[in-house]
């Protein structure tokens, strides 16, 4: 075996990607977001219910669904971003559709495109109650771009 084989560094997977980015993410923290799961294309993140991510009729709050969906998407895109890169959100477009108390809202990412310049990702917001009962909140679709990682 040679030297330079044996010192060889593979890339992170999506999911160890996505985990140490996240884990940079001072917003993210003080919600309580988790990943769910991680593959190339794909980002699940969730985010249980508590009085910091509630408005003033007790339900999830629009801002913190947004950024469940605008963080999921982002983190897609960035499984398909070149090593080295992170992205930024250029625009998006939510709608909403519920805003539930209790349980959870899970969001998935996926990458719709991929482009030389901007990603166009979508994602989907989901309540899941403590009985399971799952019910959509909103849906939203984006435009990203690879920026160079600066840490």
């Amino acid at each position: 075996m040679s030297l330079a084989s044996s010192s060889a560094v593979s890339p992170p997977t999506p999911h160890e990607r996505v985990a140490s980015s996240l884990a940079r993410q001072g917003m993210m923290n003080h919600l309580g977001v988790q990943l769910v799961s991680a593959t190339v294309g794909r980002v699940e993140l969730s985010l249980p219910y508590g009085d910091k991510v509630t408005q003033q009729q007790g339900g999830f709050h629009g801002g913190a669904i947004g950024a469940l969906a605008d963080i999921a998407g982002g983190y897609a895109a960035l499984t398909v971003a070149p090593e080295g890169m992170e992205v930024v959100t250029i625009e998006y477009k939510i709608n909403f559709l519920n805003s539930l108390q209790g349980g959870q809202i899970h969001a998935i990412g996926q990458v719709t495109k991929a482009g030389k310049r901007v990603i166009v990702c979508s994602a989907e917001v989901v309540h899941i109650a403590s009985d399971g009962q799952q019910t959509p909140c909103a849906v939203m679709q984006q435009t990203l771009t690879a920026v160079p990682q600066t840490y």
